[in-house]
């Protein structure tokens, strides 16, 4: 862990929500369902602590999972308690939390704020009204907008999570989504793009033919473009994707859904900055070799190399190649040269 951000995550699986989301399935999201204690706090920090990679000074302690401002509020600061005592100790460097856009006001925030809280991410999930009630989310956009000022202008890093693929949305709306939250200036943002999942009221929309979700091809797609859009404006994308887990697998029937949703996605970037030079630079096609971070060479490759095969259905026979790019190099850096 040593070198990056780290969360000591613990669920609380839709505690605090006052509505329940057409889309939402939290204990198999989260693959969580008792409600963590005291003792669920400490000892996962302690299992943190143990390990001998681990950086406190760059990790936060994560309550995740349902509304933590709005879970009753005897609970609420037995956990912060709990974990403020890690803060103040300095073996780890703050507490992130996750909640609703109307569970924020100053009262909460001061609260936050006295129990060593550092980050706070809000699920806004669309900008688009109409789309909100839709999906039965019980909050507005202007709610969101309002939220996130108030967060920012009390110091917190601010986080936003927002949803492609839900009812009633479309690709329009979804950039839309994109422009209004950048517009908001988050430190970080979370992209989900709709799974289906078994127990939700999206699943029987989905079996009466009155919704149909994106398939994860055309999600990654749109996704690919928001990572870059994000990226572009200086935005930390912490996540693209619901988490690989039994409990998703198991329970998902329908959307937009892929063990690697983040790498899928990279793939498609890379295949079009690989390609646009190849245009730009070889337009009559040849043997190359292009060389990328070494981390990325899979990324480049696409699933299953299919970013090679398209390449090579267009005229370019393309080997991928890791190499050490200087820090600071910009992202997806990749160097083309003809193969002797």
């Amino acid at each position: 862990m040593s070198g990056k951000h780290a969360n000591i995550a613990l669920f609380i699986p839709h505690n605090g929500c006052p509505h329940q989301c057409a889309f939402c399935n939290q204990r198999t999201i989260s693959g969580a369902a008792a409600q963590p204690t005291v003792d669920d706090v400490q000892a996962a920090v302690h299992t943190a602590l143990s390990s001998p990679h681990f950086d406190g000074s760059r990790a936060e302690i994560a309550f995740f999972g349902g509304s933590f401002t709005a879970i009753e509020r005897g609970y609420m600061l037995e956990l912060l308690e709990a974990a403020y005592e890690f803060v103040k100790s300095g073996d780890v460097a703050g507490i992130r939390i996750s909640t609703r856009p109307d569970a924020i006001d100053e009262e909460i925030l001061d609260i936050l704020k006295q129990y060593g809280v550092t980050s706070i991410e809000l699920g806004a999930q669309s900008m688009r009204d109409d789309v909100l009630q839709r999906n039965r989310r019980g909050h507005t956009a202007e709610d969101v907008v309002n939220a996130s000022q108030l967060i920012r202008q009390y110091g917190f890093s601010l986080g936003l999570q927002m949803m492609t693929g839900l009812d009633g949305d479309d690709d329009e709306g979804a950039w839309f989504t994109a422009r209004e939250i950048a517009a908001l200036q988050p430190d970080t943002v979370r992209i989900y793009p709709t799974v289906v999942l078994e127990g939700t009221e999206l699943a029987e929309r989905m079996r009466t033919g009155e919704y149909v979700p994106p398939n994860y091809e055309s999600a990654a797609s749109l996704c690919a473009g928001l990572l870059a859009f994000f990226e572009d404006e200086g935005i930390n994308v912490i996540k693209l994707g619901l988490h690989a887990s039994d409990g998703v697998e198991g329970q998902r029937v329908g959307g937009a859904y892929h063990p690697a949703f983040r790498e899928l996605c990279e793939g498609i970037l890379y295949y079009q900055i690989i390609r646009g030079r190849l245009m730009e630079r070889y337009p009559d096609g040849g043997a190359f070799v292009v060389y990328v971070d070494k981390h990325d060479v899979s990324k480049a490759s696409g699933q299953k190399k299919c970013n090679l095969v398209k390449l090579a259905q267009e005229g370019w026979y393309v080997k991928i190649k890791g190499m050490e790019f200087e820090n600071g190099t910009e992202r997806r850096t990749c160097k083309i040269e003809p193969e002797e």
